[in-house]
């Protein structure tokens, strides 16, 4: 099998999607398929330094880099556009990630031209909350350009169950299939010591420590995060937060904002984007983690909180119910109250969130590596491939 990945960028500012897409390319060419990524060099306000227009070999794929030009929200790249056309039709499945993408405009109309068959991850882009930010602008996209795309692909790969009923609202006939994302078990079972994390920031050594781990970025609800963090602050005064991720739109003075406002930024640090060690360090440290989104796909700084064996407090828009079915997590309303009562409880009952923390691990080892994910998923492929129409993924 010969699949190309299509994907607008995988620059780190962009976070989980932009590493979900490496994490299941990797995964997928472990299976002996023929893997080839194509993206652009964007990396927010930066390029990425990386060699442009030739093949680049990693461990099971490989990547090539085009140069682009962002027209506002959009990256555009003549290259990429002009490559698409010309080997799109070398290619036996076409998988596109991400939507409003002038890029996969390209590839979708490419596939189309060759009559080779294509999935689309949208990656959450379909959720409402999503859509109604930036709404006016999308409706008119989705309903020119997205919607047609979208209906002519064999499978729309959804990250949750929340997600694929909030795409059958679309009136898409497309079939979904749940592909959701997920970890490497190697990466969690022994945690780095939390050292090199209190060095780097002297002031949350003998803490408590609550990690946010995210896009700096309206949709992850730190909005509420400083009214939750300041009404646990008032009970448990030994707590500090940590907000540790990328801001590749200037989201972060708005951000300071909202914890000076309820009086409690000096108990908050900003890490900026966190990776390798430093990371791993980071939720070794930690002792609860957070996640106040107003949506998401499938997060995967939730997985990753999870699978560090944290008492995690998750909202709705995360779209993990199984969190809350296994009582891996506590999982509340998109609610600045409801969020502080599940941190508040953790801290009130650290035995019981040990315990949390535990069944969170097993289920993330159990059912979210990315090595059963790619297992499942290349059978589904296959079935496209050979126009079968089962594209479950049990």
């Amino acid at each position: 099998m010969k699949l190309l990945i299509v994907t607008p960028a995988l620059g780190g500012v962009y976070g989980g999607p932009s590493k979900c897409v490496v994490e299941l390319a990797q995964a997928l060419g472990k299976l002996k398929i023929d893997v080839d990524l194509v993206t652009t060099n964007a990396n927010g306000s930066t390029l990425l330094e990386v060699p442009l227009k030739i093949w680049l070999s990693k461990t099971t794929y490989q990547t090539q880099y085009f140069p682009y030009k962002g027209i506002g929200d959009y990256k555009f790249s003549l290259s990429l556009n002009s490559w698409l056309y010309k080997h799109v039709k070398d290619y036996d499945l076409v998988q596109i990630n991400a939507i409003f993408s002038l890029s996969n405009l390209s590839a979708y109309w490419a596939c189309r031209k060759y009559d080779v068959p294509y999935v689309v991850i949208p990656h959450g882009m379909l959720d409402p909350w999503a859509l109604s930010y930036k709404a006016l602008k999308k409706r008119i996209y989705y309903n020119l350009l997205e919607k047609p795309a979208l209906q002519n692909a064999k499978l729309i790969q959804t990250l949750a169950v929340n997600e694929a009923e909030q795409i059958k609202s679309l009136n898409l006939t497309v079939p979904t299939a749940i592909t959701p994302n997920g970890i490497h078990r190697r990466d969690f079972e022994k945690l780095p010591n939390p050292e090199v994390f209190y060095q780097k920031f002297p002031e949350i050594r003998n803490k408590t420590l609550i990690l946010f781990l995210g896009r700096i970025d309206p949709k992850k609800g730190l909005d509420l995060l400083a009214k939750a963090f300041s009404d646990t602050l008032s009970q448990f005064p030994h707590t500090h937060l940590i907000v540790a991720g990328p801001d590749n739109i200037g989201f972060s003075h708005t951000a300071r904002n909202f914890f000076a406002r309820v009086g409690c930024l000096e108990f908050v640090t900003f890490t900026g984007m966190l990776t390798g060690p430093l990371k791993y360090a980071a939720l070794a440290a930690a002792n609860i983690y957070v996640a106040p989104s107003y949506s998401e796909g499938f997060s995967m700084s939730v997985l990753e909180g999870m699978a560090s064996g944290l008492p995690c407090v998750i909202t709705t828009g995360c779209n993990f119910p199984e969190a809350a079915k296994t009582n891996a997590a506590y999982v509340v309303d998109i609610d600045a109250d409801a969020i502080a009562r599940g941190i508040i409880k953790c801290l009130k009952s650290p035995i019981d969130a040990k315990k949390m923390g535990e069944r969170a691990r097993e289920l993330i080892f159990e059912k979210y590596t990315w090595d059963s994910i790619a297992e499942k998923l290349m059978g589904v492929y296959k079935n496209i491939i050979l126009d079968k129409p089962n594209f479950s993924l049990n």
